[in-house]
């Protein structure tokens, strides 16, 4: 029987380094693309958006699974760092689908990364992956991507991970531990907006289940709980035995953060559901946004 292989673009990063360390213990091989010349005999070189990538480099795979994507949290968002939050995303995305679109029906799964920012900011909503998208600057590029995932074709499955932010020291916990650690945690504008999260060692087994149950079309990567942004900052406060009072207005964000990420990252109000993972039978390790908080500064 021919061993299992997932090929993975975007591996270097939290989410990829740690879904290789996951399927590589399990005896899965990971072949991982990366944009410089190979140094280790799993490794594949390509130029996404530059040069085609050859097909047969994803033949015969399960999976093919896409993390590509700059991060949001390099801020303020100014009109370069937009064009580089698009282009590293959109480059490599569209590379891949081509590739795979070569391979018509024996193309493998396409696992490719999108965000919940899809949504963008609706307040009193409960939005599924059947929502339509929203208006801010990160749902029209999160739509732009998916839209790019599906250029394969209809021939190519294609499951677009809608993450929510990692509750990780090294996700979004990371500028939030850093204001609490010095007594500057508290609500962000209102505090009241619901905000997605979701931890990393349920992202890492929610892509496995999308692979292992062969999962298509848009699947919402959050916790099955709500949370709003002041119980996730008071949840680390207490776990950090910190304060969590002060408040920075909605008007300072803005200034500080620009009105593009204020308000796609912090101030948005999106309460997204796990539909289809949990209709699929996937069990979360970290039921509440307080346990992923307190599993993270444990790890």
């Amino acid at each position: 029987m021919q061993q299992e292989r997932v090929v993975v673009a975007g591996a270097s990063g939290l989410i990829g380094g740690a879904l290789v360390e996951s399927l590589r213990a399990d005896g899965i091989t990971v072949e991982r693309l990366v944009r410089r010349p190979p140094r280790c005999s799993d490794e594949r070189e390509w130029r996404p958006g530059e040069a085609p990538l050859d097909p047969e480099l994803v033949r015969g795979a399960s999976a093919v699974v896409n993390l590509c994507g700059a991060s949001i949290g390099r801020l303020p968002w100014t009109p370069a760092v937009q064009r580089e939050l698009r282009s590293s995303r959109i480059g490599p995305t569209r590379t891949l689908a081509t590739a795979l679109r070569a391979l018509g029906g024996e193309a493998p799964l396409f696992v490719s990364a999108s965000a919940v920012g899809f949504y963008g900011d609706r307040p009193g909503e409960r939005l599924t992956e059947t929502s339509s998208p929203g208006t801010t600057f990160l749902a029209g590029l999160s739509a732009e991507w998916e839209r790019t995932a599906r250029e394969g074709g209809e021939q190519v499955p294609v499951a677009l991970l809608r993450t929510a932010p990692v509750l990780h020291p090294a996700g979004v916990l990371k500028p939030m531990i850093t204001l609490t650690r010095f007594g500057l945690g508290g609500p962000l504008g209102s505090g009241r907006q619901i905000w997605p999260w979701i931890s990393l060692d349920d992202e890492v087994r929610a892509i496995r289940h999308v692979i292992a149950h062969r999962l298509t079309g848009p699947v919402n990567l959050c916790g099955p709980a709500a949370a709003s942004a002041s119980e996730i900052g008071r949840a680390l406060a207490r776990a950090m035995h910190r304060p969590f009072v002060l408040p920075a207005p909605r008007w300072a964000l803005r200034l500080g953060l620009g009105r593009a990420a204020a308000d796609s990252l912090l101030l948005s109000d999106a309460d997204v559901r796990p539909d289809v993972l949990l209709a699929s039978g996937f069990a979360f390790t970290d039921g509440t946004a307080e346990a992923a908080v307190q599993r993270a500064l444990a790890a």
